[in-house]
């Protein structure tokens, strides 16, 4: 497995060139330490975006334990860079294979984002589809930032709870800096930032077929069911990503990964 501290610099936010397998190896390994306070990133071009505008989001990115490929073209990139073994790590299977995989070893889970609800319904979902699913706890934030006696419940909570994992659904870049934030305040092995996972888990939306995954029109079929969200943010970020690529990969502008 390629070591979590190698990285690719794509537009000065460091992805590790790992798959899923590579992943769960690597998840696998934190918790059967006694280390509490890694975190993973799942990121993929909207991510890169908003951390090459803010230094604050590229931060969080690159101080995460892994920062995987979370996108086709990122995994493109990986390959045009010589990593072959890089692939795609998609935060809703990402997510599913982690529980799947920690049913036998009694790993616990907690929840924490979603809209009203979604987080409990999740939990109930899963426990029906994975039987032996260890579910420690859920809980759904205000949409605002938490006020100081709401951070003090939180960390009782999970404190109490004693997750090895715990799912943050919060999109990005909400999620990132919250794990960047959190990740050294609560006793929890592994935090995941996973954004819609939570939704599609839960069969809320719609997952797309593989093949329009493969071939990288994900996003097409994301702003079809979701013009009015999403469109801004394609129209501004993918034609950016690209003009910036062009850039970085003919060394006319440099873009440093450090913090």
């Amino acid at each position: 497995m390629p070591d979590a501290t190698q990285s690719i610099n794509i537009l000065g936010t460091r992805i590790s060139p790992v798959n899923p397998s590579d992943a769960i190896r690597q998840v696998e390994q934190w918790i059967s330490s006694d280390r509490t306070g890694r975190y993973v990133c799942v990121t993929g071009v909207h991510g890169i975006m908003e951390g090459l505008d803010n230094a604050a989001i590229r931060t969080a990115h690159n101080r995460a334990d892994l920062c995987v490929p979370d996108g086709m073209p990122i995994s493109w990139i990986g390959w045009l860079k010589g990593h072959r073994q890089m692939d795609r790590v998609y935060g809703p299977d990402l997510m599913d294979a982690v529980l799947r995989h920690g049913i036998p070893l009694g790993w616990r889970h907690y929840f924490y984002g979603g809209k009203p609800g979604v987080a409990d319904q999740l939990s109930h979902h899963l426990q029906d589809q994975l039987p032996g699913l260890r579910i420690a706890g859920t809980w759904c934030p205000p949409f605002r930032p938490l006020n100081p006696a709401e951070e003090q419940e939180l960390h009782d909570a999970i404190t109490a709870a004693q997750p090895d994992c715990l799912w943050v659904g919060l999109s990005t870049p909400k999620q990132e800096l919250f794990m960047a934030d959190w990740h050294d305040r609560l006793p929890v092995k592994v935090m995941f930032g996973v954004g819609a996972a939570f939704d599609y888990l839960s069969g809320n939306l719609r997952r797309p077929p593989r093949w329009i995954q493969r071939i990288g029109m994900e996003w097409l079929f994301r702003l079809c069911l979701e013009p009015r969200r999403l469109a801004p943010r394609y129209l501004r970020n993918n034609p950016r990503f690209i003009w910036h690529l062009a850039l970085q990969w003919t060394g006319l502008r440099q873009y440093p990964d450090t913090d």
